[in-house]
């Protein structure tokens, strides 16, 4: 009997191994994917009942060196919403002018730039927590 086995989601890390910031977030999403999703908060820390059932959060983590393509980011710039060309393409002031200057030089895309495909989110920069909340929205595997 054949068995399916469902395509795990994918985060594309869009990086830039000389930037202190981009390597933090490779070594954060790297241990993501290599270990079961288990943090604790502090109303949590008295409670132990949720460990008995731990949940993996199964994602392919894609790191690239190479900036998105523009379909990609037009795909970035929507899951980011509204005027936010700027915080994926250095001095962008909107989409035009995002795939204008990315066209003329890749290196403008801003990195680290972490974007969930399959839940249209996308986060710029190194803030931990936003990734962790992009990380944490996939869907859990038991």
């Amino acid at each position: 009997m054949f068995r399916f086995h469902k395509t795990l989601d994918v985060i594309t890390l869009f990086h830039k191994a000389s930037s202190p910031a981009s390597v933090r977030v490779q070594s954060l999403l790297k241990q993501l994917s290599a270990t079961a999703s288990e943090h604790a908060t502090e109303d949590q820390a008295s409670d132990h009942s949720h460990q008995s059932k731990p949940q993996r959060i199964d994602f392919e983590l894609e790191v690239t060196e190479e900036p998105p393509t523009e379909d990609q980011l037009r795909s970035i710039l929507e899951y980011l919403g509204g005027n936010s060309a700027g915080k994926a393409i250095r001095g962008a002031k909107d989409e035009a002018d995002a795939l204008r200057k990315l066209k003329a030089n890749g290196d403008s895309f801003e990195r680290p730039f972490t974007v969930n495909w399959s839940n249209g989110r996308a986060v710029a920069g190194s803030n931990e927590s936003e990734i962790l909340k992009l990380v944490e929205a996939l869907p859990k595997g038991k």
